[in-house]
């Protein structure tokens, strides 16, 4: 990432340039002279198109009590487009529960045909490679065509203001006569997304259905709002992208950002982005728009939010489309009409400074791509740079070259063929190596190195050499070299580790023979006899996932030596293009469907006291084993084990999600009951905190809870693990591992069953993202595996269904929920039970209780003083700790609130900041 900062005085032209000159701007851009003049009058419009308050029946942002509705948006979108001819609205998909997501795309009068649309995002979508653009083209295409600007809100259900604050943006664009308006249309194409999450907003919740948070799910697009919408931003790239949302408290927030920004986005968006928000500051002024307080105190810049993580709507959009992508965020706890007005306030201003440096924008965009291809040739890695003033680089991206990426074929195909899929629909070109190349240099994900490694053909090569270098780092990358230690959200997610691939990279010019990946492979790959079978190997998330749906059809599967074996007939079509979908490659096979059959699992899903179905695990558990797998879900309750009821006892599997419950509410007796229906010969899957507590509470694990140490921290990480194959659970993972570590429970290994997935206790231990004291989980189980009776307990400490893109835990998962065989050989009864009792009297660690995530602020112990007296005027329960120089300060989180619903915790960041405390770490 390359920063420049804006000298103050093109800061103030650029203002005045947007405020004052709108027909010179329009003219510039090659606006037809023979229109009729625009008007000075902002006041003025089309009397044909009607304004929100005509159509609603009340006024926006005026202190109406009521949201406006998604069928009232979904409607007023399409009386614009009747009314205006500046206005092509559409539908780029569905929500969850088939809600449509409606938009509209508004630009002048020339340039509004679905015809003129499509070739000027044509043009748009040239200059992302200049391979195929030259030049000049480039210059011809800044200098003539308008930039496309995305306003989208409502991401967060509960959140509203954004979207509503967006149709007074709409009726301004396609009703207003002013000059001001005349430059928006003529050198801007807007597409306006008022809402999101139709189906959270419908429901005053911040999730999606299934428990999403979908500012989470950009780069995995694993919910069909998600998706949907990265199809259109394809279609319609953006050089500005606007996410609208609601925070707790009352002030405003707008870039510059907080520090972390992910060192692979470009130097020219976080330039743009800096300026729009020294626009947005004079808008506010100008505008009066800060009516709550005085101006200085109405919003706040360089805090709170950062662009690090690739999963947001302001980091996906800066990153894999070269976007100034910004996150706008207002105090829901202002009237109505505050937040309305202010929202409209920066998604105009924003407008008018993409109008006014369009062609600028447009030049810089094509750079982007021009600088991405040479450091893709050079295997360059942007630097680690801060925004803040006061912060500096504490962890600089190390001196390596990248210049190829080879996923391996040996093993885990089908989750390696999803994942050529995830790039390709991000416009990244992957091949598949058709002849063995030696890499003489080559790094193994993993910490190791090693040289002349062998890639065999059937490999996918992912050259750096191509104008989405930026995004293939950004996803593929080993580690993402956070420079500043403050995290909004995880430390990690790359992708060839979240799906425990087998992946190399290499700073050597590597040209090998390959193909380019058109489609995803898969499916039959041959017709079997009638009185055959297909197989397919059972390693993969996409492999289980498959094997679940045809056992939901019927299916008669059996399990054969770590294949999956079906008669020929049960392979339809549909099931054909389904494996095909998955990336699993179906092999056919004269001999009949023979092995240990399966049985597909009957699941109660475990739903205690206070648990919401639409929030944390348990709503992944909906989406992951309910949706995509196609499993019947029975909800379980506390009161159904206590009193031993059909829908608890008749279940073969119990699942229990993560909580904050560490008995999940059972009493004596339903603690009894459930390990008496274990030991029938049931399977109780238990997920992270409330998983693993009501276990040990019921007498399921000889494992204890340790307590963690005063200054560690595990901030969503990757970690080596070694793998135990004498469990079930373990089959078709290798021998060692990666698993996703977000500050979750530390166990002692079990002594009664397998520890399926131990982190190593020697010089194999190795982790990335940021960590603090993570030695202390040298040993310790990730997973377990304990026997009982005739059943077993599956304990997770990690949670499998993290944002439902684990795919080396989903299978695991699977596994536990599959159990083929019987349990693994028990130790002699006595001694089970005797470790078992000790285990469930053991209390869990009081500094653990029922927490999501607190809030963790490092200070320099010789400020402590100060900071606590900042802390005091927040919260009396904090707590902390010194550790050498270091004290920690823990603020509770007990309703597991993100640090932008929380009350008070970003205004206590701030607070030390203003009071001077300089903060060595923030995990929020």
């Amino acid at each position: 990432m390359r920063f420049a900062e804006t000298p103050p005085h093109k800061v103030l032209a650029v203002i005045l340039t947007a405020a004052l000159t709108p027909a010179l701007i329009s003219d510039a851009a090659g606006a037809t002279p023979q229109r009729p003049a625009c008007g000075t009058a902002a006041s003025v419009h089309l009397s044909t198109v009607p304004s929100p308050e005509t159509f609603l029946g009340f006024p926006l942002g005026t202190g109406q009590q009521r949201v406006v509705t998604n069928t009232e948006i979904r409607d007023y979108l399409d009386a614009v487009d009747r009314a205006s001819d500046r206005v092509t609205t559409g539908t780029m998909g569905s929500s969850v529960l088939g809600r449509p997501l409606r938009y509209a795309v508004v630009t002048s009068e020339r340039q509004a045909g679905r015809k003129e649309l499509e070739e000027i995002a044509g043009e748009i979508r040239d200059l992302r490679d200049p391979r195929r653009t030259r030049a000049n083209q480039a210059r011809r295409t800044a200098a003539g065509k308008p930039a496309i600007v995305w306003i989208v809100g409502n991401v967060h259900g509960g959140e509203t203001s954004g979207a509503d604050a967006s149709l007074k943006t709409l009726y301004e664009l396609a009703a207003g006569l002013s000059c001001e308006v005349r430059a928006r249309t003529d050198n801007l194409i807007t597409v306006i997304l008022p809402t999101q999450n139709p189906d959270g907003r419908e429901a005053g919740r911040r999730q999606n259905e299934f428990g999403f948070d979908l500012n989470r799910d950009w780069f995995a697009r694993t919910q069909p709002e998600t998706d949907s919408k990265l199809e259109l931003l394809r279609r319609l790239p953006p050089q500005v992208f606007v996410d609208a949302h609601e925070m707790g408290g009352q002030r405003y927030f707008f870039p510059p950002n907080a520090d972390p920004i992910h060192h692979e986005i470009a130097g020219e968006p976080v330039d743009w982005i800096n300026r729009i928000g020294a626009a947005n500051k004079a808008a506010f002024g100008y505008h009066g728009a800060c009516t709550e307080t005085v101006t200085a105190e109405c919003y706040f810049n360089y805090d709170v939010y950062d662009m690090f993580y690739m999963g947001y709507g302001d980091t996906v959009p800066a990153t894999g489309f070269g976007a100034a992508g910004m996150t706008y965020e207002k105090g829901s706890a202002s009237a109505v009409q505050d937040r309305v007005q202010q929202q409209f306030t920066t998604q105009w201003a924003t407008l008018g400074w993409a109008a006014a440096n369009k062609r600028e924008v447009l030049a810089g965009y094509y750079q982007i791509w021009t600088d991405a291809l040479a450091e893709g040739r050079a295997g360059r890695l942007e630097p680690n740079e801060v925004v803040q003033p006061a912060n500096q680089v504490q962890f600089p991206v190390p001196d390596l070259r990248i210049r190829s990426y080879f996923l391996l074929p040996g093993r885990q195909l089908a989750d390696v063929r999803r994942l050529v899929e995830r790039l390709r629909r991000m416009d990244v070109e992957v091949y598949e190596v058709t002849k063995p190349v030696t890499v003489r240099h080559a790094r193994i994900f993993g910490g190791r190195t090693g040289r002349n490694v062998t890639v065999p053909s059937g490999a996918y090569w992912i050259p750096m050499d191509q104008p989405q270098k930026h995004w293939i780092q950004a996803i593929m990358g080993e580690d993402p070299y956070v420079p500043f230690p403050y995290f909004y959200d995880v430390s990690s997610w790359s992708n060839p580790l979240l799906m425990g691939v087998d992946t190399i990279y290499t700073g050597d010019e590597v040209r090998p023979r390959a193909t380019p990946v058109r489609r995803i492979a898969g499916g039959r790959a041959g017709i079997a006899p009638r009185t055959g079978s297909y197989t397919w190997t059972a390693d993969s998330a996409s492999a289980a996932q498959l094997t679940f749906q045809l056992l939901g059809r019927g299916a008669a599967a059996v399990r054969d030596a770590g294949l999956v074996r079906v008669p020929a007939a049960a392979v339809t079509p549909a099931v054909d293009r389904l494996a095909r979908s998955l990336g699993v490659t179906l092999a056919p096979s004269s001999r009949p469907a023979r092995g240990t059959a399966m049985r597909r699992p009957d699941v109660g899903l475990f739903q205690g006291a206070g648990i919401s179905t639409t929030a944390g695990s348990h709503g992944e558990a909906r989406y992951v084993l309910g949706q995509r797998w196609g499993l019947d879900l029975t909800p379980v309750t506390t009161a159904d084990i206590n009193d031993n009821t059909p829908a608890f006892t008749g279940r073969t599997v119990l699942l229990v999600p993560d909580g904050g419950d560490p008995t999940g509410g059972l009493t004596a007796a339903g603690r009894a009951n459930l390990r008496n229906w274990v030991a029938r010969g049931h399977t109780y899957v238990g997920l992270r905190n409330e998983g693993t507590r009501l276990a040990r509470a019921a007498g399921l694990t000889s494992t204890t809870e340790k307590t963690r140490p005063d200054d560690y921290l595990v901030i969503g990480s990757h970690l080596r693990v070694d793998v135990d194959h004498s469990s079930p659970v373990a089959a078709g993972r290798p021998a060692e591992d990666f698993e996703f570590n977000n500050g979750d429970p530390i166990l002692t290994p079990s002594t009664t069953g397998v520890n399926v997935l131990t982190y190593p206790a020697g010089d194999s231990f190795w982790h990335n993202g940021y960590t603090v004291h993570e030695d202390v989980l040298k040993g310790t189980p990730a997973l377990v595996d304990e026997p009982a009776g005739a059943g077993r307990a599956v304990l997770f400490a990690f949670n499998p269904l993290f944002r439902a893109y684990n795919e080396s835990g989903l299978q695991l998962l699977a596994n536990a929920l599959l159990h083929p065989g019987g349990p693994p050989a028990a130790p002699r009864a006595e001694s089970t039970d005797r470790a078992r009792a000790a285990a469930a009297a053991q209390p869990a660690p009081a500094a653990l209780g029922g927490e999501w995530r607190p809030a963790r602020i490092q200070v320099a112990a010789a400020d402590l003083s100060r900071a606590r007296a900042v802390v005091a005027r927040y919260t009396g329960a904090a707590t902390v700790a010194t550790v050498g120089d270091s004290a920690y300060l823990t603020i509770p989180n007990p309703d597991g609130l993100a640090v932008d619903e929380h009350p008070f915790l970003r205004d206590l960041i701030a607070g030390l900041r203003t009071a001077g405390v300089p903060l060595r770490s923030v995990v929020a």
